[in-house]
């Protein structure tokens, strides 16, 4: 919502920046086509502009925090009592959703007010303009490539000077201004330089209207005289260029008025030194950016027992900093505090300060703010064997050195122990290493028993009928009588051989029920060897946690992996037995769909016979 309202401010700005500037500087110059340009331009920076903001960093130094009033407590979620107040940013919204819609409500009855006068009326189509000469007292006016007037009211002479002007209108398209102009004060409907601002667009065209027509037209007073006739009618379209407008004695006095100077064009350009100002003064945003924490140093890596790190993104929720702020000060007594804490519409962190302080009163403060969300920032804690802890927050480089088991788990707090074991006389990969004790094996999981099917008897499938051609001459009784006796003769044929395929679905099902007996077995001993190594596993891991010389980071990352791809080798297999199984009952169903095939076959050819018979 404060985004919307600094847009529309901006917005409104740049507008009156524009008209000023054409009210001051150009209204009475007779460069009415670089006007129209200029005052489009206008409206076209008033909405592109604002969303244009250069982001400068500045880099400072890290803020020093006094002791005095230090809070302790972090409570993203808090909630607190507090008296009911009037939220006037929904009574603005309120009030100018009101009148966009009251206003947009007016443009859609203007245009059907414009349909209605267009609507069944007799159109006369010259070159590429189409005449509507309507009966109806109204101004006469042009709407893109339509033209209206009411010739009754006009002499000849008055007429011609009409659609010459209405000509020019609908050849330079400008009722595209009109429109924009008219969905601007929609837009803008408070503001009340929007409402000056049409009206010099729509003066502006009719200027230029008058500069092109009068060109044309031999007799110029003529010409300006029918603009004083014209003074006022019942009724005119407001979304077109019509012919009268109020103000006559402008239009006659820009008429008359002498080209103006070339060098008058330069005050085109004293807009660029305004729209300079306002860039600089509302479009750059300068971010605060405090200057990377300096490492942690000094710190012999034998000594060290542990090493977290803590990391906060621009999408990690309030409830994981909460959780993570909690282990730092249970885990080593280290206090955060958080504020500044903004989030943006995607619920991403724009801005932060984090405050860091020990039980020995040292503190340590970073703060970052980034309108696309701010980058990682990480907090370091070293646990010496000693007992001593160092912590600070990490620069770019020393985030990129911690490497993650998850690229997708980029807030998930992690401990890493960075611990190097020179003249280790094994490799840092090998069970071993460092003096570690050998880590379990784990075990292999089953395949699904394979081996050969039963194969379909070769007897059965070689003794299996064809079913009679049905003869080709329906008359002929006795071929007829032939083939009805072969359909009996093959339908017990199909029956006597169904027990052999009954036979052989029995001897398959039979094969795959002992296979899978075997395999349900040799799981159950699979399931049992990993509950065994899950335990050693845990040994292991206890084991290692007490050895401060072994490389632990590296391995527990290896065996982690490892323990994945077991998992996934596990489920393949299991995917894989249930394939089979699949697949053997495809097996059996292709068997019976080529025996239904038969059937079917002749039953279709006994009831084609059946149908010539007939």
């Amino acid at each position: 919502m404060e985004a919307l309202f600094i847009f529309i401010a901006k917005s409104s700005g740049l507008l009156a920046l524009f008209y000023f500037a054409y009210y001051l500087l150009l209204r009475k110059e007779t460069f009415f086509n670089s006007n129209r340009w200029f005052l489009l331009a206008g409206l076209i920076t008033a909405v592109v502009l604002p969303f244009l903001v250069y982001t400068k960093v500045v880099w400072i130094d890290p803020v020093p925090v006094s002791n005095m009033g230090y809070s302790p407590a972090f409570t993203p979620h808090a909630i607190q009592e507090e008296p009911f107040e009037i939220d006037w940013n929904l009574v603005s919204l309120a009030i100018y959703a009101l009148g966009f819609t009251a206003f947009l409500v007016k443009f859609g009855i203007d245009f059907y007010s414009l349909n209605s006068v267009l609507k069944g009326k007799k159109v006369q189509q010259q070159a590429d303009f189409k005449f509507i000469d309507t009966n109806e007292n109204i101004a006469p006016f042009s709407y893109f490539d339509y033209i209206v007037y009411n010739s009754s009211l006009y002499s000849a002479s008055e007429l011609e000077s009409i659609i010459e002007h209405e000509k020019v209108h609908s050849d330079q398209n400008h009722t595209v201004d009109v429109l924009i102009s008219r969905l601007f004060c929609v837009l803008f409907w408070f503001n009340p330089v929007i409402w000056l601002y049409k009206k010099a667009i729509l003066q502006n065209l009719e200027f230029i209207a008058d500069s092109e027509a009068a060109k044309k037209i031999s007799d110029k007073k003529a010409y300006q005289y029918t603009l004083l006739k014209i003074t006022a009618h019942e009724s005119c379209v407001s979304i077109t260029n019509h012919f009268y407008q109020s103000l006559i004695k402008k239009r006659i006095v820009m008429l008359n008025k002498n080209q103006s100077k070339k060098r008058n064009y330069l005050k085109y350009y004293a807009i660029i030194p305004a729209l300079l100002a306002f860039v600089l003064l509302f479009q750059v945003k300068t971010i605060a950016q405090e200057k990377a924490a300096d490492p942690i140093t000094n710190i012999d890596p034998k000594g060290i027992e542990s090493m977290d790190v803590f990391n906060i993104s621009k999408t990690t929720t309030d409830a994981e900093i909460e959780e993570r702020l909690k282990i730092l000060k249970e885990k080593h007594q280290i206090t955060a505090v958080i504020s500044e804490l903004k989030r943006d519409s995607d619920n991403q962190i724009t801005s932060i300060q984090i405050e860091l302080k020990n039980k020995n009163g040292t503190v340590k403060v970073k703060r970052t703010e980034s309108t696309n969300g701010i980058d990682k920032i990480g907090i370091i804690v070293i646990k010496e064997k000693s007992g001593k802890i160092s912590f600070n927050f990490s620069d770019d480089e020393q985030i990129k050195n911690i490497d993650r088991s998850d690229e997708d788990q980029d807030d998930e707090m992690r401990e890493v122990e960075n611990i190097e074991a020179p003249d280790a006389p094994n490799a840092p990969d090998a069970p071993g290493a460092y003096g570690t004790p050998t880590p379990p094996t784990p075990p292999t999981p089953p395949s699904f028993p394979g081996g050969p099917m039963p194969q379909v008897p070769a007897s059965a499938m070689a003794n299996m009928p064809k079913p009679p051609t049905h003869p080709g001459n329906v008359n002929d009784k006795a071929a007829m009588k032939k083939f009805e006796k072969e359909m009996a003769e093959f339908e017990k044929k199909m029956e006597a051989f169904e027990p052999d395929m009954a036979s052989y679905e029995k001897e398959v099902e039979e094969v795959m029920s002992k296979r899978e007996a075997i395999f349900e077995k040799e799981m159950e001993k699979y399931d049992i060897a990993m509950e065994k190594f899950n335990a050693d596993m845990e040994k292991f891991n206890q084991q290692n946690n007490q050895n401060v010389n072994f490389n632990k980071r590296q391995y527990q990352i290896d065996m982690k992996q490892h323990a994945i791809d077991m998992k996934q080798y596990e489920k393949d297999m299991k995917q894989h037995a249930k394939d089979m199984k699949q697949q053997e009952k495809d097996m059996k169903q292709h068997q019976k769909d080529m025996i239904q095939h038969q059937k079917d076959m002749a039953k279709q050819e006994k009831e084609r016979a059946n149908r010539q018979n007939n």
